[in-house]
């Protein structure tokens, strides 16, 4: 992916999010530093969901003005208390077949997605709402699973929110 792409902008809620994308898309793609662009909120500026929902139809413009670049967009919002389905529809314009844009809602939260990647726990659930981590990048274990799932084939116990992710990032 390093070679395909000039550029990978992260649209995201917070820095978890960033941390979470930023490895993955560095352990799995080889993408570098200089081809990533980061934006995320302004923390004490509003609700995160806000943020991502204003700002992808945004960059999806933009990107689509300069679609002769080599560009993709990698968004990640968390569903909260609505189902990954109703967040993905509020998430417009759709992305086209031709454009490489990445979808990503962790049910609950993220920290959902961490808790189960890192801890092999088949009782991590899409309901509860599971704790912070003190330094974002202990997700990094997780995310490294997480490629590992999407390449060679997710466990049957795998949390919905996650399988979806998986055909994103399958996309790209």
């Amino acid at each position: 992916m390093s070679r395909r792409y000039s550029q990978v902008i992260i649209l995201c809620e917070d820095r978890q999010h960033e941390v979470f994308i930023r490895h993955y898309l560095k352990k799995r793609y080889h993408i570098t530093e200089r081809q990533i662009r980061v934006i995320v909120c302004p923390a004490g500026r509003g609700a995160g969901e806000q943020f991502v929902r204003r700002e992808y139809s945004i960059q999806v413009k933009l990107l689509r003005q300069k679609a002769h670049l080599s560009k993709a967009l990698v968004i990640m919002i968390d569903a909260d208390k609505l189902s990954v389905k109703e967040r993905l529809n509020q998430l417009v314009p759709l992305p086209q077949d031709n454009e490489k844009i990445v979808r990503l809602v962790p049910k609950r939260n993220i920290e959902t997605w961490i808790h189960y990647l890192n801890n092999n726990d088949s009782s991590i659930n899409e309901i509860d709402v599971y704790p912070k981590f003190e330094k974002e990048s202990a997700c990094k274990p997780g995310v490294e699973k997480l490629i590992n799932f999407c390449i060679n084939g997710l466990p049957i116990n795998c949390l919905p929110s996650l399988e979806i992710a998986c055909i994103e990032w399958n996309g790209l």
